[in-house]
């Protein structure tokens, strides 16, 4: 057990902390309630932007980017998304800095404040209707990556933050079918990302009317479950239908030669992602990467005690990492590397994933110990008996499992199927533990003693009420996590009403 981290039986919040600090993830940033993303962490976000951005374009949307600064009347056009943001909203009054008998001071008030962006609805939806004529110019599909705020009363690193990066994916459609379609058709692309990318298994359904987006008709999520029994929603897709296209005029001229409103949706996921796949995978040693948002997928440790076997044992690990990556970029990574330091090779240069050797000047078990912290998916270690026997100790970080493998097996199909191996393996312990930690529930009486003892995910049968809703979170600070996709047609009777109500998942949340 890592004695830099707080196990997670005793602290899980603490512990949480602990392995972003032991990873160098993120730090807090002199700005209250603002993170520095780290090299090491900010890694982890190009895995995801890289594999989202795939996604999306495989559907049609393309990149755009809108500013960072909203006029202040474009948030009072659309009443439920004003009401829903503005106790978060950042205002900009000022244009400069002037000299004042204290020092600077702000100087040249705006005649319109501007706010910084907690999300772009207005600005792109403004920006739509100068665009959008006729229905041939539909549909308008449109994702940007880019950073927003919101100015947040209580902070987590990655979870929740005042400023944070996300992408936001905004359309525009000629018909109610098509934005239904297209809010669907992402939700299932960001269901098949955490699953087939992050191995979190997570849970498709439709926000109650309690909890869905300011503005939106529907908001359908994708929900987690972390190891300490909460849920995290994981990503957003909300059918906007006419309500913004209406406050910004967002009109086409029919094929029925009639002008009518355009019919919209948004979507998006943000650096949370990467909380949750810490929170889903991790343990008391520190980060578990899953391989497919790994930078270094592999780090190989020479273990050696005199100059003879360094050169012995560098003579191999030179085979290795041929084998791995080639020989041309083993030179190219050699000219990259420095002596005594870690040389990283591309093992794929589409992705940049790396595999690294460390010829750093300290202990093998303290080399072994940073990886690991790191969550870098495997090591080999390298030693002079090792190469006696013509091969490589390799270790697992997710499981442990350890095993010898001669070099003539090493090769990149290798490497490639034995991290896709562990991929199965963290989705599956994940969604074991996941399954254990969902319950029924028949009465409000047994959710009540379910969120309080064992937490976990809790279906019921349950009648949307906003009020009701709110008392329950009051009593039990569980919500309604989400109807979920694969029982939205069952009915039964609610736990508190008695009357009919759909299934539903309650949980204590992020």
């Amino acid at each position: 057990m890592a004695k830099n981290i707080k196990p997670r039986a005793e602290d899980y919040a603490q512990w949480y902390l602990d392995v972003i600090k032991a990873a160098q993830l993120a730090d807090y940033s002199p700005v209250r309630g603002c993170m520095v993303i780290r090299p090491e962490g900010y890694a982890i976000w190009e895995g995801i932007q890289r594999e989202l951005d795939r996604r999306f374009k495989d559907t049609g949307p393309t990149n755009a980017y809108f500013p960072l600064l909203i006029p202040q009347s474009f948030l009072t056009k659309e009443a439920q998304h004003i009401e829903g943001f503005a106790m978060e909203c950042a205002v900009v009054t000022h244009s400069k800095l002037e000299h004042g008998a204290k020092g600077l001071k702000p100087g040249g008030e705006l005649e319109e404040p501007l706010i910084i962006r907690p999300t772009s609805e207005t600005v792109i939806g403004h920006m739509y209707a100068q665009w959008v004529q006729s229905y041939r110019d539909l549909p308008v599909l449109i994702n940007q990556w880019c950073n927003v705020m919101r100015w947040e009363m209580r902070t987590r690193l990655f979870l929740r933050t005042a400023e944070f990066l996300w992408q936001e994916g905004h359309t525009a459609h000629e018909t109610e079918q098509e934005a239904e379609e297209e809010t669907l058709r992402m939700l299932e692309v960001y269901r098949e990302f955490a699953e087939d990318v992050l191995a979190i298994p997570v849970v498709k359904g439709r926000k109650t009317e309690a909890e869905k987006f300011p503005g939106a008709n529907v908001t359908y999520c994708i929900e987690g479950l972390m190891q300490d029994g909460k849920a995290l929603q994981c990503g957003t897709s909300h059918n906007l239908g006419q309500n913004f296209s209406k406050a910004f005029d967002i009109k086409f001229l029919g094929r029925d030669n009639k002008q009518q409103h355009a019919w919209t949706t948004s979507w998006g996921v943000s650096t949370r992602l990467i909380g949750a796949m810490i929170m889903a995978h991790s343990d008391d040693d520190g980060l578990v990467l899953p391989p497919r948002v790994a930078q270094n997928v592999l780090a190989i440790v020479p273990i050696f005690k005199t100059p003879e076997e360094r050169a012995k044992v560098a003579a191999f690990v030179e085979k290795v990492v041929r084998s791995l990556c080639g020989d041309a970029e083993f030179q190219a990574g050699q000219k990259r590397a420095k002596a005594d330091d870690v040389a990283a090779y591309f093992f794929d240069k589409f992705t940049h994933q790396r595999v690294v050797v460390d010829w750093r000047d300290a202990r093998p078990g303290d080399k072994q110990f940073h990886w690991e912290q790191r969550g870098v998916p495997f090591r080999f270690e390298v030693g002079p008996k090792d190469v006696d026997q013509g091969g490589v100790t390799a270790k697992r970080r997710f499981d442990r499992q350890k095993g010898f493998v001669e070099l003539a097996k090493i090769s990149p199909s290798y490497l490639r199927l034995e991290l896709d191996a562990v991929h199965r393996d963290m989705f599956a312990a994940a969604t074991k533990r996941r399954q254990e930690n969902t319950r029924d529930a028949a009465s409000y009486e047994e959710l009540k003693a379910i969120v309080t003892d064992k937490g976990g995910f809790v279906r019921c049968f349950f009648k949307q009420d906003k009020s009701i809703e709110a008392r329950i979170k009051e009593e039990t600070k569980a919500t309604v996590r989400c109807i979920p996709m694969e029982t939205a047609n069952e009915r039964g009777k609610c736990i508190l009403t008695g009357q009919e109500g759909q299934k539903v998942l309650f949980a204590v949340a992020y």
